[in-house]
């Protein structure tokens, strides 16, 4: 029986603030800077739940809902939802706050596809997950359907090569 561990062991919390740099002409956040802190927290989050060097197979989904300007601070949360024998999906939310209210704001989530690899680089086993949640079950429990999806995902873009 595969080993399983809980959804907790994974969850990792980063808190960045938003700076010139990270934005566009408008004061507000650069998709691309998202995706890179998104793809660095499932990755340190897959890690965690692993044990092992993971690599990014897919990001399946990314909803970009509101946007983080100049000065917010942009919480980043990230937890192992489902695996498979190699793979973890992560689950990731993205928050802004506002330093002077307070005020938390969804901007963006994101569910990615990390897979565990060993020294060689070849995919490894990696323990199940025990949702804890209510959103954790409920992700949990539409796993199935993700991947079905994902896989035909897949199909239609090796067609188009």
């Amino acid at each position: 029986m595969k080993q399983q561990i809980s959804a907790g062991i994974s969850r990792t919390i980063q808190t960045r603030l938003v700076l010139p740099p990270d934005t566009n002409h408008m004061g507000t956040i650069f998709g691309g800077t998202v995706l890179a802190y998104i793809d660095e927290i499932a990755a340190i989050t897959a890690m965690k739940h692993s044990g092992q060097v993971v690599v990014t197979a897919s990001i399946d989904t990314v909803n970009f809902l509101s946007s983080a300007r100049i000065g917010n601070v942009l919480i980043l949360e990230g937890v192992v939802i489902s695996t498979g024998r190699t793979s973890m999906e992560v689950y990731v939310k993205a928050e802004c706050q506002n330093i002077e209210t307070r005020e938390r704001t969804l901007t963006t989530t994101a569910i990615l596809t990390m897979v565990a690899v060993d020294e060689g680089g070849n995919p490894t086993p990696v323990p199940g997950v025990v949702p804890e949640t209510e959103k954790e079950q409920k992700l949990f429990a539409n796993a199935q359907a993700r991947k079905e999806r994902r896989m035909k995902l897949n199909e239609f873009a090796k067609e188009l090569v």
